[in-house]
């Protein structure tokens, strides 16, 4: 997992040293409101990747309330467009909890995991302009509320194929 800021001043030199697929959707986000984007799923292709682009508008919620996930396929790169702030947790994943719904087969590639007692994770805080890249060994929980009270977000989450990045890596 790696997470970071549009607005950073470093946010060019930091896309250079990342896969392309996950640099074109920093980019991407950069490049585009994303706040007034319409809501929704669609197919996006940013160079030779066929992306999957959620625009949805949540509420962020007591961590007890929200159930880890995984993906194994994708990549997910989750952003924070507008409202909030909102906290996510993060862990690698060990594969020691319990699932509680499966659904890595669907278009969603999605699993999601019981909450334990026995986690120990982590959490970044995000305002808009946040983004974090999830990969598929890093348990993530979106949407935590910071403080008392909920508030309304503007999540963006790009879906960039995994198999997509191994390819664009070159150690030679």
């Amino acid at each position: 997992m790696f997470y970071g800021n549009i607005n950073n001043e470093f946010f060019d030199k930091q896309c250079n040293l990342m896969p392309k697929p996950l640099a074109l959707c920093l980019k991407y986000l950069k490049e585009n409101d994303m706040a007034k984007a319409e809501a929704g799923v669609f197919d996006l292709k940013l160079g030779n990747s066929d992306c999957i682009l959620q625009v949805l508008d949540l509420q962020t919620n007591e961590r007890h309330n929200l159930r880890p996930e995984i993906h194994r396929k994708y990549i997910d790169v989750q952003f924070l467009a507008s409202g909030g702030p909102e906290e996510a947790a993060f862990w690698s994943d060990d594969c020691s909890l319990e699932v509680d719904e499966n659904l890595l087969s669907t278009k969603r590639d999605i699993l999601f995991y019981k909450n334990s007692d026995t986690i120990k994770e982590g959490r970044i805080y995000l305002t808009p302009g946040t983004y974090a890249c999830y990969f598929p060994w890093d348990v993530h929980v979106p949407a935590i509320q910071v403080g008392k009270e909920e508030k309304p977000i503007r999540k963006i989450v790009i879906k960039v194929p995994l198999e997509d990045c191994y390819r664009s890596v070159s150690y030679t």
